[in-house]
């Protein structure tokens, strides 16, 4: 009789992976990230441990979007308070702070508990093709 494993905390190897955003489609990259984040790549997939790797994406200003959603998706803030909706264009918001982009819309894709905010924090954007993470990578992708 063959019996499933069940991995603990102490099973999981999390590697670092680099991905380059570089004319790459927005959402695909957002997909992929997602899933390695998750570990559903993995074979020991446990939904509710994080025993997905940590993800460096280089090169986020240069991705690439389809169709005119740099011109009209809009991301909302809200406060709390009364008339403090504020809205931000993808366009502005891939120029000024391309971190928060890819950020908001991994986010999006995570399970929304605590385990998707740990998650999440295995992510590392960069705008420019240079990370300080260079001793964990062993081989770029």
């Amino acid at each position: 009789m063959k019996f499933t494993k069940i991995v603990n905390k102490a099973d999981i190897q999390k590697d670092w992976i680099v991905i380059d955003a570089k004319d790459k489609i927005f959402g695909r990259i957002i997909t992929e990230v997602a899933t390695i984040l998750r570990g559903k790549n993995k074979p020991y997939f446990t939904p509710n441990l994080d025993c997905g790797d940590n993800v460096i994406i280089i090169n986020a200003t240069e991705a690439k979007f389809t169709g005119t959603k740099l011109e009209s998706k809009n991301y909302y803030t809200h406060s709390g308070y009364f008339g403090s909706t504020k809205t931000h264009k993808m366009s502005t918001m891939l120029k000024e702070n391309p971190e928060r982009l890819f950020r908001l819309a991994t986010r999006g894709m995570l399970p929304k508990t605590t385990l998707g905010r740990q998650m999440l924090k295995n992510l590392k954007v960069y705008a420019g093709a240079e990370h300080p993470h260079t001793a964990q990578v062993k081989g770029d992708k």
